[in-house]
């Protein structure tokens, strides 16, 4: 199993930036592809980004697509979401999450949170307007 720590939230202007990274730990990070995922008070978790094994691929919900951008770096067990243009809708508590899917797995299951049996604890990330 892998463990996943996330660090990077804040507090931050709309407009401003952020850099959201997750550590990971215990068997090979390169083994998971990854996912962003958030929650906002009152509402339920909802996608954000995700990405292939190998980092060939990536995915975006429509309402971050060319705001956000995730990466990886396998040798360094680390992934990030970069976050720029934030907005105050932006604002929730970030996970990271790790999936055993497989390249050949559609988008539609590196959306769905089911698909992660790994989780961090969260950083909040919280845009004033």
């Amino acid at each position: 199993q892998v463990q996943l720590v996330e660090s990077g939230g804040g507090l931050v202007q709309a407009g401003g930036s952020l850099r959201l990274s997750c550590a990971a730990s215990g068997r090979s990070f390169s083994s998971y592809a990854m996912g962003w995922f958030r929650q906002a008070p009152g509402k339920e978790r909802e996608f954000v980004a995700a990405i292939t094994r190998s980092g060939s691929s990536t995915y975006y919900a429509d309402s971050v697509k060319g705001r956000f951008t995730i990466s990886r770096d396998n040798a360094k067990n680390t992934g990030t979401l970069q976050m720029n243009s934030l907005k105050p809708e932006d604002t929730a508590v970030y996970y990271c999450a790790a999936a055993t899917l497989s390249p050949y797995h559609t988008d539609s299951y590196y959306r769905a949170d089911s698909q992660y049996a790994y989780w961090g604890q969260g950083t909040q990330v919280t845009v004033s307007s």
